[in-house]
This record gives structure tokens, sequence and C-alpha cells, in this order.
């Protein structure tokens, strides 16, 4: 059983997923603090200040803890979280005919080991339909999403090409956490 220090429901069915134990609770922590153009570097910091956030309230003797940020660049750009439907449907038609990246960075600590990574993968994305687009703003689903991306929901009929896991896509590189486990 682990600390899933997340509140994102995508996280948690990632766990699920793999049959992992946990708990979900978290405290926030404010990224937007955060002054980098490198995209690995941006979700480790943003990673890392979670990290230290939810050490402090929780620690990790009772269950080990795990964080993690997801970061999504595209046309040499850190591409986050839309604030409104304008900003969601720019991010979006940047991704469109482009090589994406998805990045998730996560920190797992217990008594016995600490793992840090940063996991990419990489879609090309053929170009986005503006009718899918627009429905896609209609129905809300982009908001809190790194990027507006769903590579399991929107993008998914446009990818071409992919390179990496989907789960570190989806927020959490189960693949690599259950080796540990």
């Amino acid at each position: 059983m682990l600390r899933l220090a997340s509140s994102s429901p995508t996280r948690a069915e990632l766990l699920r997923s793999a049959d992992i134990a946990f708990m979900q609770q978290s405290v926030d922590f404010d990224e937007e603090r955060i002054v980098s153009t490198c995209p690995k570097n941006f979700v480790y910091q943003a990673t890392l200040g979670k990290y230290e956030a939810n050490l402090k309230a929780f620690g990790y003797d009772d269950l080990p803890l795990l964080v993690a940020d997801t970061v999504v660049a595209s046309g040499g750009q850190i591409l986050r979280k839309a604030k409104c439907a304008g900003d969601a449907r720019n991010i979006l038609m940047t991704q469109s005919s482009n090589i994406t990246s998805i990045i998730t960075c996560m920190i797992y600590q217990s008594k016995t080991m600490k793992i840090v990574d940063i996991s990419t993968t990489e879609y090309l994305f053929d170009t986005f339909d503006l009718d899918d687009i627009e429905a896609y703003i209609q129905s809300g689903e982009w908001r809190g999403k790194a990027g507006a991306c769903m590579v399991e929901g929107f993008c998914k009929k446009y990818i071409k090409s992919v390179k990496g896991y989907e789960s570190t896509a989806m927020g959490l590189n189960t693949e690599i956490l259950k080796r540990f486990l």
C-alpha cells in the first residue's frame, strides 16, 4: 500500500489497473511560481515541490509516498494546463500535425528506497479536425489536463506514431514503478 499524493483520477486509475494498492491524499503545491523553459526541468521542479510539500505533511514512515507531475511540450513550447477554452484551442492547434512530448516525473519514497524517474512518451499527431476540437472544448474534458491532451480520449484517433509508454502520457509510468514494488 502506498500514498498517492495526487488528486488526479487518471493516476488513481493507472494504479488500480496496475494492481498497486494505494490511498489517495495530497497537499497542494503551486507550480505557477516555477520559471523554466526546459520541459524536463519544469516537470522535475514541479514534482520536487509536490514531493517536499507532501513529505512535510505525511512523511513516508506509515506509507510510502508517491508524487508525480506531467508536462506537455510541442512546437518548442511547454504547454501547461489550459486556463480557458480559447487557451485549450490554441494549445491543441500547436499539437495538431506535430510531434508532442508528454513528460512525467515521479518520486517514490519508502523507508528502504527512493525512486526518481523522468519518462517521455512522444506522439506524432495527424491534423486535428476543427469540429472535433470544438466538441472536445465543449465537453470540458480538457480541463486540468497538461497540454489539454488526452491520449486515451480526444487525441487517440489522431495518433500516427508513438514512442514510449501510454501510462507516462497519462501521468504515471506504472511500468517502471511496478519493477521496484
